[in-house]
């Protein structure tokens, strides 16, 4: 069975990185049919679109995030990271980690999701 674990610290300082690393395990992320995303939910909002990578490191950020955030992929290992900086309290959200499966375009992994709240 695959999981996938959100991991990173719950409180974040404005105008610093906010860091998380998503781990993978019961499965292997190298087939290039899987994405993997990173996807928030601010507090009384709606999902939101961070971005997504492979396992080669192609990757998508989402145009209105892409100046201060990167993906990273190592395969090897079975993780991916999520970095955004210069984070601001609008940056406060759950923080999920997902996979689709592109063939059937089927999300079928999902994390629990991580808080991460950005105040002083």
């Amino acid at each position: 069975q695959v999981q996938l674990q959100e991991s990173g610290p719950g409180l974040v300082m404005p105008s610093q990185t906010l860091s998380l690393t998503c781990s993978v395990s019961g499965g292997t992320m190298f087939p290039n049919y899987y994405s993997w995303y990173w996807i928030r939910q601010p507090p009384g909002k709606g999902l939101e679109l961070i971005g997504h990578t492979r396992y080669r490191g192609k990757t998508y950020i989402s145009p209105s995030l892409k100046s201060r955030t990167s993906i990273s992929v190592d395969p090897t290992k079975n993780v991916f990271t999520l970095q955004l900086s210069s984070a601001t309290p609008a940056d406060t959200a759950v923080y999920y980690c997902a996979r689709l499966q592109r063939n059937d375009y089927v999300w079928d992994y999902w994390g629990q999701g991580t808080q991460v709240t950005v105040s002083s």
